[in-house]
């Protein structure tokens, strides 16, 4: 018996799924497989390099070279990746664990990311010194011109003054300290506001160090009743990573 009528296939006889149409599912199949397997290597990827967030682990240890300073530092504590080389520069940016003083880990991963805990780091700028003072002696013939109002007991032993609210350091405050033997301390912070949280760098001193190197050190307003420990830490950490 004929299973076609003028060389017509009868619907009946026909297979319900065509070789035709498995291909195409297969290969739609396969299709869907490798874009899954990209998107999850890539989601694995994209969401490893957002944790780190430009940090790096590494402790890979650079010459960093600005003016005739020589300086030798871990990767780690480098913070932008662009710096991380050794090379002649105009200035290299650093961050710190606080107390510690330790560069990005796995370990202590979570101090470079809580925003909730500002206290925890300390932000570095180390560049080639234009000014022949640093802030403790630009307290006299600058500093104080601006000044404003009576000045009010600050913490541990610092004192605060207002500025005048038409100069250049409108919304700051300054805290000072006598210290024995050496130049006034000195540090310039954003006016404390309820509705404005503390950030990591809402207090800024600088210092001199090496042959003619100026170091802008950056803190948490948190931290001021540890001044002292502070500018003692900081100082000595650019000592240390001279190079004679």
């Amino acid at each position: 018996m004929s299973n076609s009528k003028d060389g017509i296939e009868d619907p009946e006889l026909q297979p319900l799924i065509s070789p035709r149409f498995v291909y195409r599912v297969t290969a739609i199949i396969v299709l869907i497989a490798g874009l899954t397997a990209a998107i999850t290597f890539a989601g694995r990827w994209f969401g490893e390099n957002l944790a780190l967030a430009g940090h790096t682990a590494s402790k890979e240890v650079f010459d960093i070279f600005i003016g005739e300073d020589h300086l030798r530092l871990p990767a780690n504590m480098i913070r932008f990746e662009a710096q991380r080389a050794t090379s002649i520069v105009e200035r290299v940016d650093l961050y710190l664990t606080w107390p510690a003083l330790e560069g990005y880990s796995d370990e202590n991963r979570k101090l470079f990311n809580d925003i909730d805990a500002p206290e925890s780091l300390i932000f570095l700028q180390v560049s080639q010194s234009t000014m022949s003072r640093d802030m403790s002696g630009r307290l006299e013939p600058i500093y104080t011109q601006v000044f404003e109002g009576a000045p009010i007991s600050g913490p541990n032993g610092l004192t605060e003054h207002a500025t005048k609210a038409t100069s250049s350091y409108g919304g700051e405050v300054f805290f000072t300290a006598e210290r024995p033997g050496v130049a006034p301390y000195v540090v310039r912070c954003l006016k404390s506001d309820a509705q404005m949280p503390s950030t990591s760098a809402d207090c800024q001193r600088d210092i001199h160090a090496g042959k003619d190197l100026v170091v802008l050190y950056r803190f948490s307003s948190k931290l001021l009743p540890q001044w002292r420990t502070i500018d003692e830490a900081m100082t000595a950490f650019v000592k240390d990573r001279l190079v004679p």
